[in-house]
């Protein structure tokens, strides 16, 4: 099954890309096939409460070279990520094995390492741009100013084979894809603690180390790369296919009964709430921060326009199923029961602030706007939100 050969134990790979040419591929069959990008779920909201996971970002003073070690200094200074959990919470099965990520940045990059543990360590997909989650994988999504659209995706197997793509909105919204986007500069580092391809034996982990350059980055940033304070939507996903090993070669468990390859395992870092990643309301916040890292741990500070949009974001839910009973979309506050979700998710001393909404044909603009706040804030029936000032 497969053809790669076996690499010796602690072998390390490194890809570095320098230019923009690239393999266009017809990718629309494997994503509308695919569980992990189900259209079934476009109507769906996430199953838990909306809590997602914060890091702290600390800066370094020179660039990192870039080979798949994650233990050279700078990463032993930064602090690891939570453990990933199954993508729908922790009322789930707990993943069986463990992955954690860290961040690190410069002037110049926005440094991931990624730490998988892994047994049997395997990967069969070498063309650049291929769906690379059909190998087990890892993935970095960026939403450079938090509004849900165009943002960043990326993906690697322990090949060091890469996907790297643009999503102009959710799938669940008619976004595409965009294939020919470019991380120029992209470099991207492999560590195999065991072997690769070789099912004789019981492999330890697999790392990846990557360096993505922020003036690729900024395409959708706001303004510039981030300053101290700053705060990016980032997540992390893992995905993991169970296997058996026939005749020597790693293939693919499946269903007795069907003859169907089992679904993957989806982890993600901060858990999604439904076997989607393309909800990025529900990815985790990345502040950075100009200390520079091994000289102190900054504050996480929460910013409360967030509770704001994710009312809006509850509001959208809201829509999507009250379009599914009624044929079209709410254009009453009351419809959508706005005075009762207020009083759930802010206090007694927190205003109420005015709801309007607007809507024409199949296209609404929610909203939402009060005397406290400094800012207006908006969200659209394509899901993406922002601000205006008062």
């Amino acid at each position: 099954m497969n053809s790669t050969p076996n690499l010796m134990n602690n072998q390390n790979t490194t890809i570095e890309k320098k230019s923009s040419c690239k393999t266009l591929s017809i990718l629309i069959v494997f994503i509308l096939l695919s569980p992990y990008f189900s259209m079934s779920q476009e109507l769906g909201s996430p199953a838990i409460p909306f809590s997602p996971e914060t890091y702290v970002v600390h800066k370094i003073d020179k660039p990192l070279i870039i080979d798949g070690n994650i233990h050279k200094s700078e990463w032993q200074m930064a602090a690891w990520t939570n453990s990933f959990q199954d993508i729908r919470g922790s009322q789930a099965l707990i993943p069986r094995y463990e992955t954690r990520a860290k961040m690190l940045w410069d002037d110049q990059y926005f440094y991931f390492a990624a730490l998988l543990e892994e047994p049997h360590i395997w990967a069969t997909i070498t063309e650049r741009d291929a769906v690379i989650f059909m190998d087990n994988n890892f993935e970095i999504f960026i939403d450079p100013n938090g509004d849900t659209h165009h943002y960043y995706e990326l993906e690697v197997n322990a090949l060091g084979t890469f996907w790297d793509l643009m999503l102009t909105k959710p799938y669940r919204n008619g976004g595409r894809a965009i294939n020919a986007w470019d991380i120029k500069g992209l470099k991207i580092g492999i560590d195999i603690q065991g072997t690769l391809n070789d099912p004789t034996d019981i492999d330890t982990s697999w790392s990846v180390e990557i360096a993505i350059p922020w003036d690729v980055l900024m395409e959708t940033a706001p303004g510039s790369r981030p300053s101290g304070g700053d705060q990016w939507r980032v997540n992390f996903s893992r995905v993991q296919w169970q296997t058996d090993i026939v005749d020597g070669n790693y293939v693919k468990r499946t269903n007795p009964e069907t003859g169907e390859v089992l679904p993957e395992d989806n982890w993600s870092w901060s858990p999604q709430g439904l076997i989607n990643m393309h909800y990025p309301e529900m990815w985790g916040f990345v502040q950075f921060s100009e200390l520079p890292a091994g000289t102190g741990e900054a504050e996480f500070e929460w910013n409360p326009e967030e509770d704001y949009k994710w009312l809006l974001r509850k509001l959208y839910y809201r829509q999507n199923h009250f379009r599914k009973e009624h044929g079209r979309f709410a254009d009453q506050p009351d419809q959508l029961q706005f005075n009762k979700l207020f009083e759930t998710l802010f206090d007694e001393q927190t205003a109420k602030p005015d709801l309007i909404i607007k809507v024409l044909d199949n296209n609404y603009i929610m909203r939402l706007s009060s005397d406290d706040l400094d800012h207006i804030f908006y969200i659209r029936n394509d899901s993406r939100v922002w601000k205006s000032e008062q």
